[in-house]
């Protein structure tokens, strides 16, 4: 099986642009034969990321759809989101998808969901991520900017590595 493994920031601008490549075009073409994996690397110059991933595990953990669609919200929404209004904003989101704001707000405040985005992150660190977005496939890096025909091109070979 191929694996595309993605390091990403929910407040990085590229990471958007790989959101929307995700979304269109990769999922489409690949998702029945590539196992996507996602891990949050919330950068520290990031003022609202590692909030951001936080409140997306805890949605992940009452829906993987509804956490995807936070993601592509947030993400959607970069030049919205300040240090400022981050917490107003996912509470707001929240409310319109029925996930009340006491139960966010202690999310916010999880240490399990902090760890958890923590041992994501150095995880990475490990690998040798430092920017995002980070993509593996089957251990072959893409950093930051990056075409979806290289990105296939590679998923391609991989895959006609195991047929």
């Amino acid at each position: 099986m191929v694996r595309v493994v993605i390091y990403e920031d929910l407040q990085c601008p590229d990471c958007a642009d790989f959101r929307h490549m995700m979304d269109e075009k990769l999922l489409p073409r690949y998702a029945s034969k590539v196992a996507f994996e996602h891990h949050d690397f919330p950068l520290a110059k990031h003022a609202w990321a590692r909030r951001a991933s936080i409140a997306a595990r805890f949605l992940q953990l009452q829906s993987p759809e509804l956490a995807v669609e936070f993601r592509r919200y947030v993400m959607g929404h970069q030049a919205d989101i300040s240090a400022e209004n981050a917490i107003p904003t996912f509470v707001r989101w929240a409310k319109e998808h029925h996930i009340d704001e006491p139960s966010l707000m202690a999310a916010l405040e999880d240490s399990k969901l902090a760890a958890d985005i923590e041992s994501d992150y150095q995880e990475g660190v490990a690998r040798g991520v430092a920017h995002t977005p980070t993509i593996l496939v089957n251990g072959q890096p893409f950093i930051e900017t990056f075409t979806f025909e290289e990105v296939a091109k590679a998923i391609d070979s991989e895959l006609a590595a195991i047929k």
